[in-house]
């Protein structure tokens, strides 16, 4: 069972999520939290896989809570929110959120990205996705965010596991594109997150995004 602490300030919307949640036989939702504060102490105590966490909330924000939770290693976070403005998407990535969700996301979707996260690969949604793309194509001179110096622990093969990350790839993906198994890619991608100090694939996607490789 995948265990799940929904984190939503909107009643009604988190009544919504926990009725489709519990729709899926293999999640269990083991606590609600109406705040940020709220979601921290209840990650701290009931120790889920997952908090699907909404960004905007009263007291403390999603994208501090998300940092908390994930500093203390208490969960995997897949961020849901409404809005997909940048300024959410990277600081809740960089809050080291396992996921970006967008509301609309239809049930089906949001239970397979659950799956998709208790797996351990990181999701972004398609639609922040391709913004996410066309920020870095569209801005080829912006300052750089990272130096490039941060690659030379990397072996040859951890550098083309980690621009397969930045193109958004599954380790399915991965192991088709760079003719490989999907076991050696989840030892190229756990061995790269530590060699960079990320806590997860997408901050890596992130990365190698802004690096431009």
């Amino acid at each position: 069972m995948i265990r799940v602490l929904v984190a939503e300030d909107q009643s009604a919307v988190r009544a919504g999520l926990v009725l489709i949640l519990r729709s899926a036989p293999d999640i269990e939702v083991v606590g609600e939290a109406a705040d940020g504060e709220q979601a921290v102490a209840l990650a701290r105590e009931l120790r889920p896989d997952l908090v699907l966490m909404d960004v905007q909330m009263p007291r403390l924000d999603g994208v501090s809570a998300t940092r908390q939770v994930v500093a203390e290693g208490l969960a995997d976070v897949l961020v849901l929110t409404t809005f997909d403005l940048d300024e959410y998407v990277f600081g809740a990535l960089r809050a080291g959120a396992s996921g970006f969700l967008l509301k609309n996301t239809d049930a089906k979707d949001l239970l397979e990205a659950v799956r998709t996260v208790a797996r351990g690969e990181g999701l972004i949604a398609p639609a922040v996705t391709r913004r996410l793309i066309s920020e870095f194509a569209a801005k080829p001179v912006r300052e750089a965010k990272a130096d490039l110096s941060v690659l030379d622990s990397l072996t040859r093969r951890e550098r083309e596991v980690l621009s397969c990350l930045g193109e958004g790839l599954s380790n399915a993906g991965i192991a088709s594109r760079l003719d490989m198994a999907e076991a050696t890619v989840k030892t190229h991608v756990s061995r790269l997150l530590g060699k960079l100090e990320l806590r997860s694939r997408v901050q890596a996607a992130v990365l190698a995004q802004e690096l431009g490789i």
